[in-house]
C-alpha cells in the first residue's frame, strides 16, 4: 500500500510542471504568428466568399482581421460549414470562429466569447404570397413547408416555432431561402440582420410583418476550456467597444446599434 501511494505521488509531480506549464492557444497563436479563423462565408452581411477573388469580406472578418493586426499576427480564413463550424472548433482546426448564435447545444462542447451583436429571428416567404403568410402562425400548418439550413440555429429553433409545418433541412453550400426562392418551400427563417439584405437583393422575397422573435446574441467560438485565450478576447472586445470600433462596423454595414 505504502509504495502504491508512493509511486502515485511521483506521477502526480511528473505531471504538475506540464500542467502548470502548458501552452494555451494565445500562446501558440503568438509563438506562430497565426491565427486560423473558422468561417463558413454564406451569412450577408457577417461574413462572405467573394467567389471572383476567393476572398472574404463582411462585419466579422473586418472583427478578425482587426484582432489578428493586435495582436501582430497574419489571420488565415479556414473554410467550414455550419454542420461542420462546432467540430472545427472541438477538432482544433482553427483557434477561433466568426460570430455564431450561442445555443445550448453549442455551449456543451464549445466556449463562447463575450457578445458584440445582437439580432432577433424573422420569416421570408414569398412577396407574392405575403396575404397568405402575414403572420407566424399562419407558417405552422401540416400543408407548409419550412425550409432550414442544416446545422444552424435556426434548424432547431424551426422545430419550436413551427412544430405543425413540414421541415426541409438543406445542406451547404445550398442555402434555405433558395429553396423559397424556387418555390420548394413556403418559407424559411433567419436573422433580421440577413433578411434585410436578403430582400434588397431579392426583391421576390419579404419579411412576414409580424414581428421578431427570439432575440439572441452573437459571439465567437474558442476552445471549451481554454480560459487565458477566452478571457484574452473578452478583454479585447471590451476595449474595441469603448473605442467605437464596433459603432463604426455598425455604421458601415448599416445595423442596428448593440
Amino acid at each position: 500500500m505504502r509504495y502504491m501511494k508512493k509511486k502515485l505521488i511521483v506521477v502526480l509531480l511528473a505531471l504538475l510542471p506540464f500542467s502548470l506549464n502548458a501552452e494555451t492557444k494565445l500562446d501558440q497563436i503568438l509563438s506562430s504568428g497565426e491565427l486560423k479563423v473558422g468561417t463558413t462565408g454564406d451569412w450577408d452581411p457577417m461574413t462572405m466568399k467573394d467567389p471572383a477573388t476567393n476572398k472574404y469580406k463582411g462585419f466579422d472578418i473586418d472583427v478578425m482581421n482587426e484582432l489578428a493586426k493586435d495582436m501582430g499576427v497574419k489571420i488565415t480564413f479556414v473554410p467550414t460549414e455550419w454542420k461542420t463550424i462546432v467540430s472545427g472548433i472541438t477538432a482544433g482546426r482553427y483557434d477561433i470562429s466568426t460570430s455564431v448564435t450561442k445555443t445550448p447545444k453549442r455551449a456543451e462542447v464549445a466556449g463562447f466569447t463575450n457578445s458584440y451583436y445582437k439580432y432577433g429571428t424573422v420569416p421570408l416567404v414569398l412577396k407574392k404570397n405575403l396575404k397568405k403568410f402575414s403572420t407566424w402562425n399562419s407558417l405552422n400548418n401540416q400543408d407548409v413547408t419550412i425550409a432550414t439550413t442544416l446545422g444552424t440555429s435556426q434548424e432547431e429553433k424551426a422545430k419550436e416555432f413551427f412544430p405543425k409545418s413540414k421541415l426541409q433541412s438543406v445542406e451547404s453550400p445550398a442555402r434555405d431561402f433558395q429553396e423559397v426562392l424556387a418555390g420548394r418551400a413556403d418559407g424559411n427563417i433567419t436573422s433580421s440582420t440577413e433578411a434585410n439584405k436578403l430582400v434588397i437583393k431579392y426583391p421576390q422575397l419579404a419579411i412576414v410583418p409580424d414581428g421578431e422573435k427570439n432575440p439572441a446574441f452573437l459571439a465567437m467560438m474558442v476552445g471549451k476550456n481554454d480560459k487565458v485565450w477566452n478571457d484574452y478576447v473578452n478583454e479585447w472586445i471590451k476595449g474595441k467597444k469603448s473605442s467605437g470600433f464596433f459603432k463604426k462596423l455598425l455604421t458601415k454595414y448599416n445595423l442596428k446599434s448593440l
